[in-house]
């Protein structure tokens, strides 16, 4: 018998929400009410049968997320996993979750060698805002990738052509996320998007770093004067000092491959540091109430 058919979309849906940023920041309080409730709800059984932790609980419903409910946090913490870890490592690379661009929000950026965006769309997701998000995205990035399983692949594929795509699939025995198409890359940036992602410290910066010395000028005039100048910097080196910027900027991506890897996603959501990381795990290492 299959795995679906033993859980209901609702509980699966419910299971989810344990994974949401809201209810991990509980966790670093040692609050685990709703856990509590989940398992009282679904797992007693489970619970008696074993003389378990929370962080028992919630590896065991991860697994069966993995396996039935490919919602976002499983779909980005699966990518995180088993693609963008191995670069963060060995690349210099910085990744930030949740990232505003123009008139969207990225789910993910990647800034190494290059600056790369990834929208992932789930079963659940439509491709209603799609484009929109595809013109912020090519203004400020020199790569933009979809993230999408499977079975949307013929839906996803008729979009811009430039745009790469990667697939999904919850194949056990199988590589989960395969590049289908790579994206070409866009070496021209708009200086006014990178503008409002930089902050007012990392603009001057720009301005400086190219013209010697910062023009005389107020908090009040400070943006329109450095968007003037930036707009003059040639595109190929306001691409490389915005990549550089994002790059310095302070963001531990405390993500490990082997130990934990259930909880990547969160940690980056959270921004966690190592020591922030350490004391959620060592919470969630409590017993279970009874």
């Amino acid at each position: 018998m299959s795995n679906k058919s033993i859980y209901n979309q609702n509980q699966l849906r419910d299971y989810s929400s344990l994974f949401s940023r809201s209810v991990a920041e509980l966790w670093m309080k040692s609050n685990f009410d709703l856990i509590d409730y989940k398992i009282e709800r679904y797992d007693v059984k489970w619970q008696n049968s074993t003389n378990a932790t929370y962080l028992d609980y919630l590896k065991y419903v991860y697994q069966i997320l993995e396996k039935n409910y490919q919602n976002e946090y499983i779909f980005k913490n699966s990518f995180l996993n088993d693609w963008l870890i191995s670069e963060i490592g060995h690349n210099n690379t910085k990744v930030f979750n949740e990232f505003r661009v123009g008139n969207a929000v990225a789910d993910l950026v990647m800034f190494n060698g290059k600056s790369k965006v990834f929208e992932i769309k789930t079963e659940f997701d439509s491709a209603k805002r799609l484009n929109l998000q595809i013109e912020n995205y090519s203004k400020a990035f020199n790569q933009t990738f979809l993230i999408v399983p499977e079975s949307k692949l013929s839906v996803y594929s008729k979009f811009d052509k430039s745009i790469g795509l990667i697939s999904f699939n919850n194949n056990e025995k199988a590589e989960r996320f395969t590049l289908q198409r790579d994206a070409i890359t866009n070496e021209e940036v708009d200086s006014e998007t990178i503008m409002k992602v930089l902050h007012t410290n990392e603009y001057k910066s720009i301005v400086k770093s190219i013209y010697g010395e910062l023009p005389i000028m107020t908090s009040f005039n400070q943006y329109n004067i450095c968007n003037e100048l930036i707009k003059k910097i040639p595109n190929n080196e306001l691409n490389k000092k915005f990549i550089e910027k994002m790059k310095s900027r302070y963001l531990e991506n405390v993500l490990s491959s082997r130990y934990y890897k259930e909880f990547n996603q969160i940690s980056l959501a959270l921004k966690l540091n190592k020591k922030d990381r350490e004391i959620m795990i060592k919470n969630l290492k409590s017993p279970i109430k009874n």
